[in-house]
């Protein structure tokens, strides 16, 4: 067992990632962090260093115990990192995800009038308020006059 290994290939060897290949990418794409700072592939890690790792919505969190550049099998990867994810992060694999699908038949050309009636009727009923801040937020961002532009009619 090495001193020191890179991030790339620990993340692998503790099965963060299915493939080293996707661990470099991960790294590469700014989704990696040691120590709250942006990692390149081949930095190094050692004893007690804490690494974030973004995957979806969750940011995982683990500390180095032992540096390896083996893969280790499932049951072994608690005597070489800890997880120290916060449970709030762990929640939101949890939360319920609300999808919304209008099925049309194929070939049935556009909708009529009463249905597209039917279909807006549906949309409206789904609607959600946008706090005040995040519409004025949003219009001054894509240089909107006022928040009123913010809601379609």
């Amino acid at each position: 067992m090495a001193e020191e290994t890179r991030i790339d290939k620990y993340l692998w060897s503790i099965r963060v990632f299915k493939t080293r290949s996707d661990a470099t990418d991960a790294c590469k794409g700014g989704k990696v962090r040691i120590n709250g700072a942006d990692t390149k592939p081949s930095k190094t890690v050692g004893p007690g260093d804490v690494i974030s790792v973004r995957k979806g919505a969750v940011c995982y969190q683990y500390r180095v115990i032992v540096p390896i550049d083996k893969r280790q099998g499932a049951k072994l990867v608690p005597q070489f990192a800890e997880n120290i994810t916060p449970q709030e992060e762990l929640d939101k694999l949890k939360t319920p995800v609300e999808t919304f699908f209008l099925k049309r038949d194929r070939g049935s050309g556009r909708p009529t009038k009463k249905e597209r009636r039917q279909m807006d009727t549906l949309w409206d009923s789904l609607s959600f308020d946008v706090p005040d801040d995040v519409a004025e937020k949003f219009a001054a961002e894509f240089g909107m006059e006022d928040d009123d532009d913010f809601y379609e009619d």
